[in-house]
């Protein structure tokens, strides 16, 4: 028996060798021939470009445009009429000053993108493509010289059908075509042909004159032996070769057996049988799935805050709540003719479920998602912007405890706050949610291009030692990897995502959250350290020495940075922020603006007055500066920008001795009352209705806060969980002493039991 095994396991492998063979040299074809399809659709791509852009060059000699260039309307319309395949055109002037003042929601963020380009660079900005109303377009940005320099830019849309039409004629063979807009494998997908189990290559063919990438996607046979085709055919010929060797000399051995004398027989009944055991019943079905009850689960209106939707999940916030979040945005969506969003998920345990909610919820609107996985939250409104969707979802807890999740909203680049909040809870409320569907899915890295961008903007003069403490929370995939790319060195610090928290809660703005970072700092000799919180938003600063840098000061450091730039720019800060910002701003001929707290309305504020910077006491920054960034909070970007003026300072010094320099108060950091839910709304009215501070001046645009010459104290209600925020800031111990004592008589005079923090 064991040659004729032998010989039969031998002749198998043979046979399975032989296989391989003929697998490896068709995979190699296969992969030519999905070489030469792409070669040849990047030609007929590039060539479809350059007819069109010939077009447009056709028509502006043929109109004589250059003698009435300044006219814009009335060159387009020549234009439109002189390219009747042209779906829009559009006229701009050489400095485009009228796209920099835009507002980009009715602009249009592609278009912005593609027109601010020619700002940068010296030659024709590349095409590319955008949607409008649902529909991808091909656009095309062409100047109009005259005397040397230009005079105008022409933009122009041009159905995407030829470009779909000429990359729908490839064949790859067994492989895969995708085009992309964007050179990175994690690019922006268009149009895809062949096989999908085909592994993408890193990097495309470029489309001449665009910023289209052709990528192949090479077919991969299922071979397990290595490829080369000459070994292949070499162990198939060593196993059929030994099976056969073996069957033949098994055929020359074989003897003749004697024959075997017969057993004696044996009666069924001499058999003694051990009774069976009663077989098991058999399973009942299981029983029928319940209906989905997401259509008549009640919403508890208390997750809907002031800039965000936030709450315990699995109880107030479930699937099924998040599924009809998804279908009120894209109701809302639909009402401004968008169609494409972003979702990022920060690391909480119950992230990936409600994001998948909510995006089965924003398909059945009929809304397509790209799903970038888990991210910081920055990295939701930066895609935003570089897919050029206009619209995003992080579902993030940001700062709360591990229980807690919630969403932070962008539509139409309008981060949802307030009346538009409100207006989801009154769509399920109401019942008028989309069921059309049609909407699809797909997944899409960013974080390539997040950090390439911020690399490509921000660089550190000197290399900085940098202790990073991420909270175990979503930017520790994130922040170490971008301050190494602008030249820092890093020490990580609790930078394993872990949605349980378990060294301490991701809050920077608690200064017990910063014990481990100031003793790391201090034990490694490093620079300084930063901490962000959960999903990245907020910064915290601890220097060399251990002192906590509060982000109100942190500020004054930007104010000037920007300032020196950008005189006469607004800056916008908070109600927690200490008075000695207003005048640090002023003195770098800026003006300041104190606004409610709140991200969301803080980003608003700045759309309102075209603000060069915001920044609030906890801790979130936002730039929009030159165009070096897009306005929205980034705590990982603000610590790159503060490593940039640290290690760019030409005096060399420290983080401690820069902030010597700038105005220093007493205060106390933010301190927060935990109450019962609502209960800190009806305080906050009753105490408005009573309380007087006398020689004070009082702001009332978010909670009561009254300043006098020597500080200032300040009580509201927290947006975001149940609870009375306080703060205080005086010039000296005395004085801050004499105002904590003010707000607390005038607290207690209206409830008695408060246990104040202070």
């Amino acid at each position: 028996m064991i040659p004729l095994a032998g010989a039969t396991l031998l002749i198998v492998a043979g046979a399975f060798c032989a296989w391989q063979a003929w697998l490896i040299a068709d995979e190699g074809d296969a992969a030519e021939r999905t070489r030469a399809a792409q070669r040849q659709v990047v030609r007929d791509l590039s060539d479809l470009v350059a007819a069109k852009r010939q077009q447009v060059h056709r028509a502006v000699a043929d109109g004589g445009l250059a003698a009435t260039i300044d006219d814009h309307a009335a060159a387009a319309a020549q234009l439109r009429a002189a390219l009747p395949a042209a779906r829009a055109v559009e006229v701009y002037s050489g400095g485009l000053d009228e796209v920099v003042r835009a507002n980009y929601r009715e602009f249009g963020y592609a278009k912005a993108a593609q027109l601010m380009a020619v700002l940068g660079s010296d030659g024709v900005p590349p095409a590319s493509t955008s949607v409008d109303r649902g529909e991808r377009r091909l656009t095309i940005v062409e100047p109009l010289s005259g005397n040397g320099t230009v005079r105008a830019w022409i933009w122009l849309e041009f159905p995407f059908d030829d470009v779909a039409r000429r990359f729908e004629a490839a064949s790859p063979g067994g492989g895969r075509l995708e085009l992309r807009q964007g050179a990175g494998s994690d690019s922006l997908a268009l149009l895809f042909r062949g096989a999908r189990s085909a592994e993408l290559e890193p990097e495309g063919q470029q489309v001449a004159g665009t910023a289209l990438y052709v990528f192949a996607a090479m077919p991969r046979a299922f071979i397990v032996i290595p490829h080369s085709e000459a070994l292949a055919i070499l162990l198939s010929l060593v196993g059929l070769g030994g099976g056969a060797f073996l069957l033949w000399s098994r055929r020359r051995q074989a003897v003749a057996l004697p024959e075997a004398e017969p057993e004696e027989d044996i009666l069924v009944a001499d058999v003694v049988r051990k009774p069976r055991l009663p077989s098991a019943p058999s399973s009942a079905p299981p029983p029928p799935r319940p209906a989905p009850t997401r259509d008549t689960e009640a919403v508890d209106p208390s997750i809907f805050r002031a800039y965000d939707i936030r709450g315990v999940a699995g109880s107030a916030l479930t699937a099924g709540v998040a599924h009809r979040i998804g279908q009120a945005i894209g109701a809302r969506m639909h009402e401004a003719n968008l169609r494409e969003i972003v979702v990022g998920r920060d690391g909480r345990l119950s992230g990936a479920e409600l994001a998948g909610a909510l995006s089965d919820g924003l398909r059945e609107a009929g809304i397509d998602v790209i799903d970038l996985g888990m991210v910081p939250t920055p990295l939701v409104y930066f895609a935003a912007y570089h897919f050029g969707t206009g619209c995003g979802v992080s579902v993030t807890g940001s700062h709360n405890p591990p229980e807690y999740n919630g969403f932070k909203i962008v539509i139409g680049g309008e981060t949802l706050a307030e009346d538009a909040i409100a207006d989801l809870h009154r769509r399920i409320e109401e019942g008028r949610l989309p069921t059309d569907g049609g909407g699809t899915w797909r997944e899409q890295s960013v974080l390539d291009a997040y950090v390439s961008r911020i690399g490509g903007d921000v660089a550190a003069e000197r290399r900085l030692k940098v202790v990073v403490d991420a909270g175990n929370g979503a930017a520790g995939e994130v922040a170490p990897r971008v301050l190494e790319e602008i030249g820092c060195e890093v020490i990580p610090l609790y930078c394993d995502v872990d949605g349980r928290f378990p060294n301490h809660h991701p809050d920077p703005s608690d200064p017990h959250n910063l014990a481990d970072l100031i003793a790391a700092v201090n034990t490694i000799g490093a620079d300084l350290g930063v901490a962000f919180d959960g999903d990245g938003d907020r910064l915290g600063v601890v220097t060399q020495a251990g002192e906590i840098v509060y982000p109100d000061r942190l500020l004054m450091l930007f104010a000037q940075d920007v300032l020196a730039r950008n005189p006469g720019a607004t800056v916008i800060y908070d109600v927690k922020c200490t008075g000695h910002l207003r005048p640090v701003i002023q003195e770098a001929a800026g003006v300041p603006l104190m606004w409610r707290t709140g991200h969301s309305l803080i980003k608003a504020k700045m759309r309102e007055t075209g603000a060069a910077l915001a920044g609030e006491m906890s801790g979130h920054f936002f730039f929009a500066d030159n165009n070096r960034w897009y306005g929205f909070d980034d705590g990982i970007y603000a610590a790159a920008r503060l490593l940039e003026i640290v290690a760019g300072d030409p005096e060399e010094r420290s983080v401690g001795e820069i902030f010597d320099g700038l105005p220093k108060s007493v205060s106390t950091p933010e301190l927060r009352m935990p109450m019962a839910e609502g209960a800190h709304f009806r305080f906050m009215e009753a105490f408005r209705a009573t309380a007087s501070f006398e020689d004070a001046r009082i702001a009332t645009i978010d909670g009561i806060r009254a300043d006098w010459s020597d500080g200032w104290g300040l009580v509201r209600a927290s947006n975001t969980s149940p609870a009375l925020i306080f703060r205080f800031d005086a010039d000296s111990s005395r004085s801050l002493e004499r105002i904590k004592q003010a707000f607390r008589q005038r607290l207690l005079a209206v409830d008695r039991n408060l246990a104040l923090p202070f």
